[in-house]
């Protein structure tokens, strides 16, 4: 049982630091009109790829 609830907070975690990540990038593209540097983009897709490995793990 713990080993789920911990699965669970993990993903929550991840789905949180994603989640402030993608509002800052939004920010940074309504408010200032800024693209984001492609490193930027990759961290995320390496960070949403992590996510779905651990939602996909038994």
């Amino acid at each position: 049982m713990t080993d789920i609830r911990q699965k669970k907070d993990n993903v929550k975690m991840h789905l949180k630091d994603l989640r402030q990540n993608l509002k800052q990038m939004h920010l940074a593209v309504t408010e200032e009109l800024l693209l984001p540097h492609p490193d930027e983009v990759k961290t995320l897709m390496n960070k949403m790829d992590q996510l779905l490995k651990l939602i996909e793990s038994k």
